[in-house]
């Protein structure tokens, strides 16, 4: 929906305002809609608007409640923000616009910090007391919508995206030993409160942060679903099919508020294929949808516009296909590595950063499929973990998911980057071993969906959007909709190669040729089969001189990944010089030196 910013002073100095509007103005992309500024005291906010929710000025932000005392920023979607606006005017709250960032300000003059336990929908905001100086940062359930901050002693500054804060200056570039190590086990994901940069850190997701003037803080996590079977569903697979479409048809019914239309990003899959049929069933017409694809690299195909086009024709959509020529490519990795937040490995993102081009030009909300894997388990490697005993949940987790192992990965850095310890399987044993979580799959799904997922995809899908004021709203991740499946038997989840509840819903309302056909992804050829175009950047970017002054690589494994580009895969295939040139490159994009 929007960009954030804004700095909080602990010793007794004003804000930096031009800080505060340097970090607003390089989320512009975020929110072409509309600027904003406020100041009072220690504290200053800014704000970048994309008009979703009350297209008037009277939605403008930062918004401020003279009666009450509160000032916020906001980015995002109440997606209940009506039914709390009832439920607040009958408790005495008079409303002077219709946007949802007001009924947070009411909510939480209402219920305080518990405010975000009534909220439906996916946020980040910022918002301060007038009389006593206090700043309450609150994130959504699954991380959905991103909040990065840096504080020291003498100050707090927040943001929407890592690169704004970059751009108030005086931020501590070191690389970050432990999150590299993450990093490199795990597809280029760096788990909140970590970023690959030492001195900015992300507010955790389900988490509100309450700061006081002295620059003391607490956080409050405010959710987790347990992953045990308590439900009065048992393990009937007809009871949970029921339970499932019911629950997703909410889902995807509370991601059509807006006051501008709404499509669906349409791979042709599953899942998104499932949100169109759902939107028709509730009477949507002539609903617009996307596809895209690249033309073929090395025999692998590039398009998936077969299954796309059969369910645009079963649902009678309007139905948009992008083919994107393989000349466009190394212009349009430039972009989408500049819109990245933090470096990230997934050649999707330079689909999803074209795509989102595209689709902004036609409207400004879409629904799409991700998270839908990690919710119903829809990965390959899923039934690995899941025969493993609980007690050995996080050694099954590592042998199964991690990229490489300690070991390995030590071996790939220059001493100075070496993390001293295995990071990564630490991290994993202590969130496994975090009480509940039944069996070995709940607790990797667990890992997945709280832990990791909201730094990829999710954070993959916000990135590439917000480059073009689009939003993107996910059904997979509606919180009702998560802790249902959470609790869902782990067996009608892995049947059928996986998501097997999602498949017997498929059946029922789309073509089984989509239901039944393999997995597919998101294809980009040219950057999985390092094609000339790309691998010509990653070489230029490996041999630059501010490379070889980093020097975080060891030397001769860059020169042995050039010289066999294709030859060097992760455990789980991806490409290892991809994953060690995205860092790079993504470091001289943003001026880090």
């Amino acid at each position: 929906m929007c960009g954030l910013s804004g700095e909080v002073r602990f010793d007794g100095g004003r804000p930096d305002l031009a800080a505060v509007e340097r970090m607003t103005d390089a989320m512009e992309p975020r929110g072409p809609d509309g600027r904003g500024a406020w100041s009072q005291g220690a504290v200053a906010l800014g704000h970048r608007r994309l008009k979703i929710i009350d297209l008037s000025e009277r939605g403008a932000q930062p918004m401020t409640d003279t009666r009450l005392g509160l000032t916020a920023v906001f980015n995002g979607c109440i997606y209940n923000h009506r039914e709390l606006r009832e439920r607040l005017e009958a408790r005495g709250h008079h409303f002077f616009s219709g946007s949802d960032t007001e009924v947070i300000v009411k909510a939480y003059a209402e219920w305080g910090r518990e405010c975000v336990e009534f909220l439906v929908g996916m946020f980040a905001f910022a918002l301060t007391e007038h009389h006593t100086g206090r700043v309450v940062l609150g994130r959504d359930r699954l991380g959905i919508k991103p909040l990065y901050v840096t504080q020291d002693s003498d100050r707090l500054r927040f943001a929407s995206s890592l690169p704004a804060l970059l751009a108030g200056g005086g931020i501590d570039t070191t690389l970050d030993r432990e999150a590299l190590h993450q990093y490199l086990s795990w597809h280029g994901t760096v788990p909140a409160p970590r970023t690959v940069l030492a001195g900015v850190r992300k507010i955790p997701p389900a988490t509100v942060r309450v700061v006081e003037r002295d620059g003391t803080h607490r956080d409050h996590c405010y959710w987790q679903p347990s992953y045990a079977r308590h439900s009065e569903l048992g393990r009937d697979p007809h009871l949970w099919q029921e339970a499932v479409h019911d629950a997703l048809r909410t889902a995807v019914r509370r991601r059509t508020v807006a006051d501008v239309p709404v499509g669906v990003l349409l791979s042709g899959g599953l899942d998104s294929s499932l949100i169109v049929a759902l939107l028709a069933e509730q009477g949507q017409e002539d609903l617009p949808t996307f596809a895209m694809g690249f033309e073929s690299e090395n025999g692998e195909d590039g398009d998936e516009f077969h299954y796309s086009d059969l369910v645009a024709r079963r649902f009678a959509t309007d139905h948009h296909q992008f083919m994107i020529p393989s000349d466009r490519l190394p212009a349009a990795l430039e972009a989408a590595i500049g819109a990245m937040s933090e470096p990230m490995i997934s050649h999707d993102a330079v689909a999803f950063h074209l795509l989102s081009e595209q689709v902004s030009k036609e409207v400004k909300v879409v629904l799409c499929g991700q998270g839908a894997d990690e919710v119903f388990a829809g990965y390959h490697w899923y039934p690995r973990i899941a025969a493993a005993p609980r007690t050995q949940a996080d050694e099954a987790y590592a042998d199964t998911y991690f990229d490489r192992r300690h070991a390995g990965l030590t071996a790939m850095l220059h001493p100075d980057y070496r993390a001293g310890h295995d990071v990564s399987t630490a991290f994993v044993r202590t969130h496994m071993a975090t009480p509940g979580a039944q069996t070995a799959l709940d607790a990797a799904l667990r890992m997945d969906v709280h832990a990791l997922m909201p730094d990829d995809p999710v954070k993959r899908v916000d990135n590439m959007t917000m480059a073009w004021g689009l939003e993107a709203r996910v059904p997979f991740l509606d919180h009702e909709l998560v802790e249902l499946a959470a609790a869902c038997p782990p067996e009608l989840k892995l049947a059928q190669d996986g998501k097997a509840v999602l498949k017997d819903i498929g059946r029922t309302v789309l073509p089984r040729e989509v239901v039944d056909r393999p997995k597919g992804y998101f294809p980009v050829p040219a950057v999985r089969n390092m094609a000339e175009p790309v691998l010509a950047r990653v070489r230029d970017a490996l041999t630059a001189p501010e490379a070889r002054r980093r020097g975080i690589f060891d030397r001769h494994l860059v020169h042995e990944l050039l010289a066999a580009p294709n030859s060097h895969r992760t455990k789980r295939g991806a490409n290892t010089l991809w994953q060690v040139a995205s860092l790079e490159i993504w470091l001289q994009a943003h001026g880090i030196n």
